[in-house]
């Protein structure tokens, strides 16, 4: 993959190191942690991101597969299936948005190597603050999607499962955050019951950092790509005068690399929607069934005066609404942003250039006739249309939901 923007002989970027810790830092903590993220580690550290996703997709499965054979052959009360229900549908699509992801793995390092590519050839520094506006936007999205699902899945899994007495046959037992299937009875014996409830939390924390490490990759792409539109926009208005060129470059060599930068962005764009395609159709689809159910226990929650598992599950609603609404709005950015290319190439003082520079122009405009977009699955187009209709359909499953069960 090509580096965007235009290659200078100059100087690299004197603040590189400062710029990567500020972009990447939220979202190489969440990712890293779960074996996502590239670690520069040495040694046998090196194979530390493979134990990780062996360790998470084993804590995954330690709580899905016991949760499967309970709702199967244990639960017979129609509320509580519906909501064990949910909660397997949203670890089952967590545990598949893992595995894309960790399939993803070169793709993502190669976007990455990308990104640090283009912070390294900053040289203007009207550029570094426009890069900068855009890091901004993404790293503060990263941030509320991961304290959103962390806060709301602390109080799930830490103060929800202590708040209600559990019994079975007239026996209390003690509270595990995912229900186990009844023929292993001695989960509740010590030390295994102190095991297993560790590994429930291993695997919501690996749920919760795969949707918020999702999140925080896409914004963190997605703003980078603005930036960098934003910079060649900068480079159209500049076109007739310079300023922000090489001062031994003529027209014909500036649009030459306007339309190399236009290019780059493309390809990027092009990577980053390789790699968030089937993830963003696993979230599209949870999403509507995700936050379909918080709405439903939040209604019965209410009935039952139940102020922690009302507050619970309103706080995971509006994660699950905040994250998809994330997808969606980087998605809208970057549509808006692709197609004021072609706009700028009108705007500028175009008159003021050589009759034959301005034909070269035709080839941006034609560039940016089609907006970069970011799909769920080649199936739907991630906007805040899309966001809309996931919010729609939600509440239409809301309604059938509560005609059928209340």
């Amino acid at each position: 993959m090509g580096n965007s923007g235009v290659e200078y002989t100059t100087l690299p970027n004197a603040n590189y190191q400062q710029d990567m810790q500020y972009v990447f830092r939220p979202c190489s903590w969440i990712l890293g942690s779960i074996g996502i993220w590239p670690l520069a580690i040495r040694g046998i550290g090196r194979n530390i991101s493979k134990i990780a996703i062996i360790i998470c997709n084993f804590a995954l499965s330690f709580a899905i597969v016991p949760c499967i054979l309970h709702i199967v052959y244990d639960e017979k009360d129609l509320n509580i299936r519906l909501k064990l229900s949910g909660l397997l549908g949203f670890c089952l699509m967590s545990m598949m948005k893992y595995c894309v992801l960790a399939l993803r793995r070169p793709k993502i390092m190669r976007c990455i190597e990308h990104v640090k590519s283009d912070w390294w050839q900053v040289k203007f520094s009207s550029d570094r603050e426009l890069m900068l506006k855009y890091a901004g936007i993404g790293r503060k999205l990263s941030i509320i999607s991961a304290s959103s699902m962390y806060i709301a899945g602390f109080i799930y899994h830490t103060i929800l499962p202590f708040c209600t007495v559990h019994e079975v046959n007239n026996q209390t037992i003690r509270p595990l955050v995912y229900p186990t299937y009844s023929k292993f009875y001695q989960t509740q014996m010590s030390p295994v019951y102190e095991i297993v409830y560790l590994a429930h939390c291993v695997c919501g924390y690996t749920m919760y950092s795969v949707t918020a490490g999702l999140c925080g990759l896409a914004a963190i792409f997605v703003t980078h790509a603005c930036g960098q539109i934003d910079i060649i926009a900068s480079r159209l208005e500049d076109l007739s005068q310079g300023k922000n060129f090489e001062k031994s470059s003529n027209v014909n060599q500036r649009i030459a690399n306007i339309v190399k930068s236009h290019v780059q962005v493309l390809r990027f764009s092009v990577a980053v929607e390789e790699i968030l395609q089937e993830v963003c159709l696993l979230e599209f689809v949870s999403s509507i069934f995700t936050m379909c159910l918080p709405e439903y226990y939040c209604i019965v929650d209410w009935q039952d005066s139940d102020t922690v598992g009302l507050t619970t599950y309103f706080l995971l609603f509006i994660s699950f609404c905040f994250n998809m609404y994330i997808l969606c709005y980087t998605g809208e950015l970057l549509m808006e942003k692709s197609s004021q290319i072609g706009s700028m190439c009108f705007m500028i003082d175009w008159y003021q250039l050589p009759p034959k520079s301005i034909r070269s122009l035709i080839l941006v405009i034609a560039m940016s006739s089609h907006p970069i977009k970011i799909s769920a699955g080649n199936m739907f187009d991630l906007s805040l249309a899309t966001f809309g209709n996931v919010l729609k359909t939600s509440l239409a499953y809301l309604s059938f939901l509560r005609t059928l069960v209340m």
